[in-house]
């Protein structure tokens, strides 16, 4: 059977009634209905306050992720997917018959490699046979260096060393400079799950500060990372990047560089988000910019937006112990240790105040504690003269 025989047939539900598109990203309205986020943002964004499905008038725009769904379609495009690739259906081959397909790998035998793919995602010990087996790193480093555009073909070979990454001990070649081509074509062309394989093994090969440095430095690559934090994007694909972001960026020189590709102001559109963005993804952008907050460029990128500023006022103690602190520590970098007051101002006019009284009485660490005690002398407050006062309906701050 070929591949264009192939009927593919699309559940109804998986179908965006806006687009009628299947969805990347579902989000639900409060009236229950399913949209693909891109299309009903559009139409929320044109001035309608109805939902296009229903035609009800809507109470809130506001819309939450619909995880459960977003699953299911992911399992049923990756069932496609495997359809579409083995269009005759085959076995997952053995070792005697994977060490026969290596030898393929020289000619440049592509079914040979889809193969060799099935064999490394079945199992832990198939990923560590490949790893031992003579030839075979070699090959497939070849093919990176050699794929050109060949989207397809790079898409099956990222897949694999992103599967077998921890087995690899010598992570060099995958950082040159042509290896590193490759996948920045693969972040610009290449589908949403090969995109987020291709970030986790950046982030992989990120395992010290020359690594790193390469990876800034590889032209282009930083910029095609800041655009997968697009809103657009799939959640999965911003959370991978923001990881890889974090842990390429502990370098002072790639801070600098991360910053000026703009990423700051990406951190900024998804913080601003109405609370339709995962606690995970939260976390990790509050992680990302208290790294960038460490070196001048990005606290001067900061301290100058009170818009920022205030967004991230707003996640104290609204979304996790975790993304409090992280926010908590941005404030105090910039507020208390760096003195500035523009942003100072900013904060306390968006109840920045309110928040860290609130905080520095809740059961939050030492070190945000100290820090929160920190922010009120810079707000001209004396933390020992407040009192929280909690009654069962309404909570207040009562000075002394």
């Amino acid at each position: 059977m070929r591949r264009d025989d192939l009927y593919i047939t699309v559940p109804n539900f998986f179908r965006c009634p806006i687009s009628l598109d299947v969805m990347t990203s579902p989000v639900s309205l409060c009236t229950g209905v399913t949209y693909d986020r891109t299309s009903i943002q559009r139409w929320l964004d044109t001035g309608n306050n109805t939902c296009p499905a229903t035609m009800q008038v809507l109470q809130t725009k506001d819309f939450v992720p619909n995880r459960n769904l977003q699953r299911l379609i992911q399992i049923w495009s990756d069932s496609v997917a495997r359809r579409q690739l083995h269009a005759e259906p085959v076995g997952v081959p053995s070792q005697d018959q994977v060490r026969a397909l290596i030898k393929q790998l020289d000619i440049g035998n592509i079914s040979a490699l889809t193969k060799i793919a099935c064999f490394a995602r079945e199992s832990e010990e198939n990923r560590e046979f490949l790893a031992r087996t003579d030839g075979f790193l070699n090959a497939v480093y070849d093919f990176m260096r050699n794929a050109e555009s060949d989207i397809k073909l790079i898409e099956q070979v990222v897949q694999i060393l992103e599967l077998m990454i921890s087995k690899i001990l010598d992570k060099k070649p995958l950082l040159e400079s042509n290896c590193l081509s490759t996948i920045h074509l693969l972040l610009q062309r290449g589908s949403s799950d090969s995109q987020i394989q291709s970030v986790r093994l950046l982030e992989s090969l990120a395992v010290d500060g020359e690594s790193k440095l390469k990876i800034a430095e590889k032209e282009g690559l930083l910029v095609e990372l800041v655009k997968s934090l697009s809103k657009e994007n799939d959640p999965r694909l911003i959370e991978a990047s923001l990881s890889c972001l974090i842990t390429i960026a502990t370098r002072k020189r790639v801070k600098t560089k991360v910053i000026q590709s703009g990423t700051i102001t990406e951190l900024k559109i998804l913080l601003s988000e109405p609370n339709t963005i995962a606690v995970s993804i939260i976390e990790k952008l509050l992680k990302l910019l208290e790294t960038l907050s460490s070196c001048k460029e990005g606290r001067a990128e900061i301290w100058r937006d009170s818009m920022l500023l205030q967004a991230i006022v707003k996640k104290v103690l609204k979304v996790s112990s975790n993304a409090t602190e992280h926010a908590v520590t941005i404030l105090w970098m910039i507020c208390y240790l760096f003195r500035e007051e523009e942003a100072v101002e900013a904060v306390v006019s968006g109840n920045g105040m309110t928040k860290i009284l609130l905080l520095i009485q809740s059961d939050c660490s030492p070190a945000v504690r100290q820090m929160s005690a920190d922010l009120l002398k810079i707000f001209g407050v004396n933390s020992k003269s407040c009192l929280l006062s909690y009654d069962t309906r309404t909570t207040h701050i009562m000075p002394f």
